[in-house]
């Protein structure tokens, strides 16, 4: 007797434990905001949205009233080593196809800061997978991306911004770049690289995603690219 209950609470106390390893409930999936921000945060940041994230989202919020706003931290080192990147590629990525799939009314706002625009360049750019980047993002999805904003992005320093690698979204982007950050320009002030919270381009920033989040609450296709690429070119004012 004494056998037989010790075997029953050993099986009980091993399906409590399997438990916590069982694939996630309907319950876990994420919760559906009107708007979701999606922003990888740049190098050496802590884990999070990091501190022009949260300045981006907090100036967004009272321009798009009435409107629910979420955000996803993109999970990547954000280390030295930049070919990590393509770690965070692959979560964002993986992040749009997600709440896509999930959230069929939710619109999606992509950002990134210094290595984290470049994580956001490889998800706008490469359409097929290589150098670690193993989720590209159906071209099918592209309209759910309402906008793009990345601030101080490296590719503006050779001359490559966001608004002009990308035919599908570079009419949705705004690729923000300091006066003389050396990252995104052939300037030479590293303060400048540190301070977009207080430069006003986080404004120019947030009032460029509302400008597209309105544009698509009143019409369901993208806005025609000449309208918006006077604004989405890379800003050094």
């Amino acid at each position: 007797m004494a056998a037989r209950t010790l075997a029953a609470l050993t099986a009980a106390a091993l399906a409590v434990a399997l438990s916590a390893f069982a694939a996630p409930s309907a319950s876990a999936a994420p919760e559906c905001s009107d708007i979701e921000v999606i922003f990888a945060r740049g190098t050496d940041e802590a884990p999070g949205i990091g501190k022009v994230g949260k300045a981006f989202v907090d100036t967004l919020k009272p321009m798009v009233k009435g409107k629910s706003v979420s955000t996803y931290a993109v999970k990547y080192p954000a280390t030295w080593d930049f070919m990590k990147a393509a770690i965070g590629a692959n979560d964002m990525s993986k992040r749009v196809q997600t709440i896509a799939a999930q959230c069929p009314k939710t619109k999606i706002v992509l950002g990134g800061y210094s290595q984290g625009a470049a994580v956001v360049d490889v998800v706008a750019t490469a359409p097929i997978a290589g150098l670690g980047y193993t989720a590209p993002l159906p071209a099918a999805l592209a309209p759910r991306i309402t906008s793009i904003v990345v601030f101080g992005n490296p590719s503006a320093r050779i001359g490559n911004p966001l608004t002009r690698m990308s035919m599908v979204y570079g009419a949705r982007t705004a690729d923000l770049c300091a006066p003389a950050d050396p990252v995104c320009s052939l300037g030479r002030d590293w303060d400048s690289h540190v301070r977009y919270q207080e430069s006003g381009l986080v404004k120019l920033g947030a009032e460029w995603a509302a400008k597209l989040i309105k544009a698509a609450d009143q019409k369901p296709a993208a806005p025609k690219s000449d309208a918006a690429q006077g604004t989405s070119a890379t800003s050094t004012r």
